[in-house]
Order: structure tokens, then C-alpha cells, then sequence
């Protein structure tokens, strides 16, 4: 359980948002931290691979999303590539893997 106080304003478009969605507070509380969580997630992980403390597979891994999702996500950031042979070796490494897990079961 969390509690905390919230600004007039921001309970003033929560209620907005529980009017249109047709749920209650707590619901649409969950749902948007569920949100901003992810979005933070992906470019705390984006800026991680930008900086060049991981590779673009595990960033996407770490944020939740797929490789593809990532790699757009960064597009519309415009954080640059911090890609070398090495690390394509990596993430196809790691795009075989789950490949071939996949096709096992």
C-alpha cells in the first residue's frame, strides 16, 4: 500500500480520467504508474545503451520490450547508435537464442 498527498490539480484530472475510463481511484492509479513505470523504464534502459553501459538487446530485455520496440524508441529520442561488430555479434547471439527456444516448444 502507498499513500500520498496529491496537488488539487492532479486529483481534479484524476477524476477525469475515472470519469472517462468508468473506473475508480485506485484503478486508474495502478494503471497509470503501470505507464509511467514503463516509460521510465525505457529511457533509463535508452540512455543506458546510449552511454554504452550495455548492449541494445539487454537494454530492451531490461525495459520489457522488444528489440524492435527499442531500437524505434531510440529512433524518436535521438539517442545515437553505440553499436560495434561486437555488439551486433551479441544481440544476434541473443535474437538466435530465443529464436531457437521458441521453435523447440
Amino acid at each position: 500500500m502507498v499513500g500520498t498527498r496529491l496537488p488539487q490539480e492532479l486529483v481534479r484530472e484524476l477524476e477525469l480520467i475515472e470519469k472517462v475510463e468508468q473506473s475508480d481511484r485506485s484503478a486508474t492509479v495502478r494503471k497509470l504508474l503501470y505507464r509511467a513505470v514503463g516509460e521510465w523504464k525505457k529511457d533509463y534502459y535508452a540512455r543506458q545503451y546510449g552511454e554504452g553501459k550495455m548492449t541494445l538487446a539487454r537494454a530492451a530485455r531490461e525495459a520489457g520490450i522488444s528489440l524492435w520496440e527499442m531500437m524505434d524508441y531510440m529512433r524518436q529520442r535521438k539517442i545515437a547508435a553505440q553499436y560495434d561488430f561486437e555488439d551486433f555479434r551479441k544481440d544476434m547471439g541473443t535474437v538466435l537464442r530465443r529464436v531457437g527456444s521458441r521453435s523447440r516448444k
